[in-house]
């Protein structure tokens, strides 16, 4: 405390207030950091970079996460506890119950999702949603994505001003031109009209793709969409007034391809190397 004010008040003023001897303070002050102050130092330095770049999103979980994906060995306490001393913090989740009303499942369509999220390869398993951006004195921007269910990646998105069936048959084109192979895909969504239409059952049985409907309320199976759109509006779009569409297209592109994607691409090599390093065999000199 002494250190932060001395440029405020006497120092030996606060000493004697604070009943601490002058001389035991310039001792303190000319005192060398220690090894470990020097490594939260370091540390402290790598956490900041990492905060601005996410323009102040990343809380100490996932700032811990990125530094484990470069190497530092550090505990989530430790983090928290630097941010905590350099004033940093992330954005807080806010939940929020809403509900909606569902379509009819057409008789040939099935749950083939059944709530299982895990995938063994990229472009097995998609789930798509829509959500709406709030313009300034305007009519909404929507937004849909498809979100690839093995690396968390949006592979597929599109925006509109209309909330119809063209906006989702173009998101699910991008992601169709990003595949890789002609595989069949399980692309899962909910009951809305846009989902149910018959150009949209079409477009999905001419290029492979396997449509998976949740039952009534089960709107759970598209946790991936919803948690993305939650984690967008969070971190970008409630911190933003979009004056026009234009302007907020632009940031809502910014926030996927050069953050949100990029991220998880980051976390899947990681985790791809981690793997590969287990299952190497180790070698042993005779």
């Amino acid at each position: 405390m002494i250190e932060r004010c001395r440029e405020a008040f006497p120092v030996r003023m606060m000493c004697r207030c604070l009943r601490v001897s002058p001389s035991g303070y310039y001792s303190w002050r000319g005192r060398p950091l220690s090894p470990r102050a020097k490594e939260n130092q370091r540390l402290l330095d790598r956490i900041r970079v990492l905060h601005a770049q996410s323009d102040g999103v990343l809380g100490a979980g996932r700032i811990q996460d990125d530094l484990h994906d470069e190497g530092e060995r550090c505990g989530l306490n430790r983090v928290a506890r630097l941010m905590r001393f350099d004033g940093l913090q992330g954005i807080p989740c806010k939940k929020k119950l809403r509900s909606k009303s569902s379509g009819t499942r057409p008789s040939d369509v099935e749950n083939h999702l059944a709530r299982d999220f895990s995938a063994d390869a990229p472009n097995t398993k998609w789930v798509t949603d829509i959500t709406y951006i709030r313009i300034v004195g305007g009519v909404s921007l929507y937004l849909c994505v498809v979100v690839d269910l093995y690396s968390g990646i949006v592979v597929g998105w599109s925006m509109s001003r209309c909330q119809d069936r063209q906006l989702v048959l173009q998101a699910v084109l991008m992601a169709l031109w990003q595949r890789e192979s002609r595989q069949p895909v399980i692309l899962h969504s909910d009951r809305g009209c846009q989902f149910t239409s018959g150009d949209y059952q079409r477009f999905l049985k001419g290029h492979n793709l396997t449509c998976s409907m949740s039952g009534v309320g089960s709107c759970a199976d598209t946790a991936a969409c919803e948690g993305f759109f939650g984690m967008l509006k969070r971190e970008r779009v409630n911190r933003r007034r979009y004056e026009t569409h234009a302007e907020a297209r632009a940031d809502i592109f910014d926030y996927i391809e050069c953050f949100y994607n990029p991220r998880r691409r980051r976390k899947l090599e990681a985790l791809k190397r981690k793997k590969s390093n287990l299952t190497q065999p180790s070698v042993v000199s005779g």
